[in-house]
This record gives structure tokens, sequence and C-alpha cells, in this order.
């Protein structure tokens, strides 16, 4: 898919042929879009299409005509029935005339964008539209890091009690995501640095240079929250693993506290059970001497099962 925004001072449109000054966004393009947009910008077709690769590292290719920058990007991923984050590489192209933008799904970093949901955007100025995407992208990993650790307080509230490996298996996809960023922002914290530490790579403006200064503040503080939550989370799948471990115990020695009390009546009543002749079974031949071996029983059963309370076996 290829889409072609322009914006002027006063208005942001998406419009149909290729111009100065507007941004190309390519979604999972063809090969024949992205040959259209190579050849128009004098853009290497491997350059173009490198982003479409999943686990494309985060660089800046440096060419005649254009520069390539690839930083990674969150995005929501559906395992198990469950919503985890992954990341997934952003090509961003930056020619003389225009901007490109590449990527193998749509993105809710592009969409800010796209919905005019940010101030002082204007496709025109490339290399500060380049600045707020990776300002905006630090921002979103702040968030989904942040979200990632709402999920683990509600798995622990849940995991005191847990005896099934639901909650575990939850737990290991959070760290899994959590592995992910962490090697994604570190890669992206490389991108910045360049960027932030020669002004020869893209022309900038002196405003600009506090732009990226905060995106490379905002890159490092989701870097220390990844391994601060990282580490969390490692701490609670052991915890959690043991507590699971030890609620099946629990289980397993109260079913065997109460088959030993309720096996007292069954001896008892086995016993009364069986047939002699001319037997001499106690209380036979009383009156009430059922009722009163059914209460004998259970006061024996009752009896012990308070002696286990009190020993906290229960």
């Amino acid at each position: 898919m290829r889409q072609i925004f322009l914006s002027t001072t006063t208005e942001f449109r998406e419009v149909e042929s290729l111009e100065p000054g507007t941004w190309i966004n390519l979604v999972n393009p063809s090969q024949s879009e992205s040959i259209e947009v190579a050849n128009a910008y004098n853009i290497d077709l491997a350059d173009l299409r490198a982003p479409l690769d999943a686990e494309e590292m985060s660089r800046i290719v440096i060419e005649d005509d254009y520069t390539l920058i690839i930083v990674d990007v969150p995005v929501v991923e559906e395992r198990n029935n469950k919503t985890y984050y992954v990341t997934i590489p952003l090509g961003i192209v930056i020619t003389d005339d225009v901007i490109v933008t590449t990527c193998l799904e749509p993105l809710p970093l592009l969409d800010s964008f796209i919905n005019r949901r940010l101030r002082n955007f204007y496709t025109f100025m490339r290399s500060r539209f380049v600045f707020q995407m990776l300002y905006r992208n630090a921002e979103i990993y702040l968030a989904a890091l942040r979200t990632i650790d709402r999920k683990s307080e509600q798995i622990e509230s849940q995991l005191h009690q847990a005896t099934r490996n639901e909650e575990l298996i939850e737990l290991m996809e959070l760290e899994k995501t959590i592995v992910y960023f962490k090697a994604s922002l570190k890669t992206n914290e490389r991108v910045v640095k360049k960027l932030t530490g020669s002004s020869s790579i893209i022309r900038r403006y002196v405003e600009d240079d506090d732009l990226l200064e905060d995106t490379l503040i905002e890159t490092q503080q989701a870097i220390e929250m990844a391994d601060i939550y990282g580490n969390i989370l490692h701490g609670m799948t052991e915890t959690f693993a043991t507590i699971v471990s030890n609620n099946q115990n629990t289980i397993m020695k109260t079913l065997a506290l109460m088959t030993m009390v309720l096996e007292i009546p069954t001896m008892i009543f086995s016993a009364y059970g069986m047939n002699f002749k001319d037997n001499e079974i106690p209380l036979n031949g009383l009156p009430h001497a059922f009722w009163l071996i059914i209460f004998i029983s259970f006061a024996i059963s009752f009896s012990l099962t308070v002696y286990f309370i009190k020993k906290r076996w229960f």
C-alpha cells in the first residue's frame, strides 16, 4: 500500500502524485510500488525494501542522494489469545525532495502523524519530521513499558492462589517482550546518538537540537525502565513458580488429611458391616446402637480434625 501526504502551513491532505515536499508512506509495498519510488528518487531498491525484513537491525546508511534510517518500533501482537508487544523495523528515507517511510504493517507511530494528533508537523520540514518520529517512537516505548508493568501487577494479584501454569506462561511472555524491547532500544539509542553527535548526517536547525536531546533522554529512560521491569519479571517468574508448586503441595496435603479423617468412620463401619455367627461386637443388641456408633465415629473424626487444625496442618 502506498500513501502520499502533503502539508502546508494551513492544511494537510493526501495526494495522488509524487511531488516535492511530500511524505510517501509505504506499508508492505509491492515490488512495483517500491521500484516506482526507488526510480523516482534514485534510491537503491535493496535499501528501500530492507525494513520489510522483520529481523533488520537499526542503523543509518548515508548515500549520495539519500539517507536511510532504520529504527525498531513497538507494535501489538496476539499470542495465545493474549495481547503482547513485539518490535518491527521502520525505514525512513530522506532525499532532497521527499521523505519516505516503509514498514511491514500499519504503525500506531505513523497514525499519530496521519491523523494530525501532533503539533508543528509539516511534511516539507523533513529533518524535523524525522526527529519528531524518533521522539514519538520513544514515547510509545515508554507507554508500552508502563502497560507491561500494569499487566504484571494484575498477574501478581492472581498468582498467590494460582495452581496452574497459565499465569506463569503469561509472565514469561511479558519477560520475552521486555527482552525484545531492550535489544531494540539499545540499537535505537545508537542511531539517536549518531544523529545527535554529527550535524553532517541530516541538516537540522538549532531548535532541532533540543528535540534530539529529548529523544535521546526518552530512549535512555526507556532502556532503564526495560532493565528494571525485566529484572522484576524474572524474579516474579522464579518466585511464583515456587508458589504454584507450594499451592499444589498444600492441596495434596489437605486431600491426604481429609482421607485420614474419613478413614476412621470407614474402618468402624467396615467392622460392623461384617457378618459373624454368634458375634460379640461391642454395643450389639443395645437400643439405638446404630446412631451411637455413628456418633462415636464422627466424634473421633472431629477430634482428629481439631488436632490437625491446632497443628496448622489444614
